[in-house]
């Protein structure tokens, strides 16, 4: 905790460049979003990527270690006045931070009441701040899960405050190998993201354990570290920088593969939905899809936005979500 906010003053204090890699190309929605956002907050974010997904009008958002809350800034003006977005960090600095901006954001959506609020506490523990059962649409995280020493007890409190058919969508550090003693103690190491990071492989049994479908990749990028002395403790394993999404989906919602047609108008996504590495919908466009996407289209808060039928003749040659 002493590492965020005390050693780290600003973004540029990072030794690394795990937490400045950007995740995919920013629509105007977001960009002209974040040009709102008050500069001490941007000033204190240390995530990597952005994890925007679409489709948020109204909904309720959780956010995993939302540090000054840049993010809950962000998606409080995507899912509008009759939305939510709940942010909650370890680190009581960044939370006051975060909290202290409350009045001039909301004033600057032209919003009568606050749609955001902001917790000191633990992902791993979401109950201990009153977070209920299948109470949000959406669970984000911008790189920390890889700070929690328990990344199971995360997927399995975010599964259990997600509403059926919700989604959990993060970005994180990922690794081509499970981690020495060495590196998991190294202090800078696990500061900037690295020591914590979870063997890409333990995230898809976690996720099958805890009860989520098998994870989508959305994008990844390598991480080049850039510094000798740290390049040295590592050795050989290797980093990556990865989005996913993780979706709650009830057993029998979708038989078997299918067909979908994107209606088309999600705000950023208007002709073109890149849903994950895997599927790219076009307004209009019948895709064939397998029994693991048409049940999270159906069961999730896109059914409203695709046709979905039965059947595909190439459906069951897919790979789906395999990463």
């Amino acid at each position: 905790q002493d590492y965020y906010g005390k050693e780290l003053q600003k973004t540029e204090d990072l030794r690394t460049n795990v937490c400045v890699t950007s995740a995919r190309p920013l629509s105007k929605v977001v960009r002209d979003a974040l040009e709102r956002i008050h500069e001490e907050v941007v000033a204190r974010y240390y995530g990597c990527g952005l994890v925007v997904p679409e489709c948020l009008s109204s909904c309720r958002i959780l956010d995993l270690g939302c540090g000054s809350g840049r993010d809950c800034y962000l998606l409080s003006q995507l899912v509008g006045e009759q939305g939510h977005v709940t942010g909650i960090d370890m680190t009581e600095g960044q939370i006051e931070v975060a909290k202290k901006h409350i009045a001039y954001h909301m004033d600057k959506f032209g919003y009568r009441k606050p749609n955001v609020e902001f917790f000191h506490g633990y992902m791993e523990k979401l109950g201990d701040a009153g977070l209920a059962d299948e109470s949000y649409d959406i669970i984000i995280s911008n790189c920390v899960i890889n700070l929690a020493p328990d990344k199971r007890a995360v997927l399995q409190e975010a599964f259990r405050v997600l509403k059926p058919g919700g989604e959990m969508y993060f970005s994180d550090v990922y690794t081509s190998q499970r981690l020495s003693e060495t590196i998991q103690q190294h202090r800078v190491l696990w500061g900037e993201c690295l020591a914590g990071a979870l063997y890409w492989r333990d995230l898809y049994s976690i996720a099958e354990e805890v009860g989520f479908s098998p994870p989508c990749l959305v994008t990844a990028s390598p991480i080049t570290i850039g510094n000798k002395e740290l390049e040295g403790i590592i050795g050989d394993c290797r980093f990556v920088s990865a989005t996913f999404r993780l979706f709650k989906v009830l057993g029998g919602s979708w038989a078997g593969p299918g067909q979908v047609i994107y209606n088309g108008g999600i705000v950023g996504h208007e002709r073109e939905l890149v849903f994950d590495a895997n599927f790219t919908f076009k307004e209009g466009e019948v895709v064939d899809v397998d029994a693991e996407m048409a049940a999270i289209l159906q069961s999730s808060r896109f059914a409203d936005e695709f046709l979905i039928r039965p059947g595909g003749a190439n459906a069951a040659a897919l790979q789906g979500c395999s990463c």
